[in-house]
């Protein structure tokens, strides 16, 4: 990535702001894994509180009333561990600085705000077991998928061809089918689909106006 400008970081704040938001809880999650803080069940707690759970959709009680509303974004904070936290906070920066030079602050919140929730409703309608689900990276394909939408909607519009979105697509179908068998199945893959096609369409409902390279 390119050095930040003082330009940058003022529209940068919502970046920062998620990035402080999702390091504050994995770090205070952390710690008290190590018995540092708190509880040793401090994490199992706040995952009960926060994961996206598809079973409150059916017929399990939910911790509080609003559970089944607030999973839909409260998931998108929470974090496996460290690791996980740095790999996701890594992505969101890369992917955050070129969407918000184009579409600006409100419309990077539409973009991230759109596909958070649209990966949470990708893991209710398709996954098939009960495994709580955390992770920003709903979100994070929801930002990949606007911007291919973007690089479509410039290089149709300019007639320029259109292979180096059907290869970055690609790419991101190998990259979750390696993830998933590298992690036993682990991988919520219906998380970042019903991210990336969200962020796909919300982009062009944010900027539907093609811009020249």
């Amino acid at each position: 990535m390119a050095p930040l400008t003082r330009k940058d970081l003022r529209a940068s704040w919502v970046l920062i702001a998620i990035t402080v938001i999702c390091v504050t809880i994995e770090a205070i999650l952390s710690l008290s894994d190590y018995g540092l803080f708190g509880t040793s069940r401090l994490r199992q707690t706040t995952y009960a509180y926060g994961s996206f759970w598809p079973g409150i959709l059916g017929n399990w009680t939910p911790n509080f009333s609003g559970q089944p509303v607030t999973m839909f974004i409260t998931y998108g904070f929470l974090h496996a561990g460290p690791f996980h936290l740095i790999v996701n906070m890594f992505t969101l920066w890369s992917l955050g600085r070129p969407i918000l030079e184009r579409v600006g602050v409100i419309g990077f919140i539409l973009l991230y705000g759109g596909s958070m929730i649209g990966g949470s409703l990708g893991y209710a309608l398709l996954a098939s077991g009960v495994q709580p689900m955390v992770g920003a990276s709903g979100a994070l394909f929801g930002l990949a998928g606007g911007l291919l939408a973007w690089a479509y909607l410039d290089r149709y519009t300019y007639k320029e061809g259109l292979w180096p979105i059907a290869r970055a697509v690609g790419l991101l179908i190998a990259l979750n089918i390696i993830l998933w068998w590298a992690m036993n199945g682990q991988l919520a893959w219906q998380t970042h689909l019903g991210g990336f096609v969200v962020g796909w369409v919300m982009a062009f409902i944010v900027d539907p106006r093609p811009r020249a390279y």
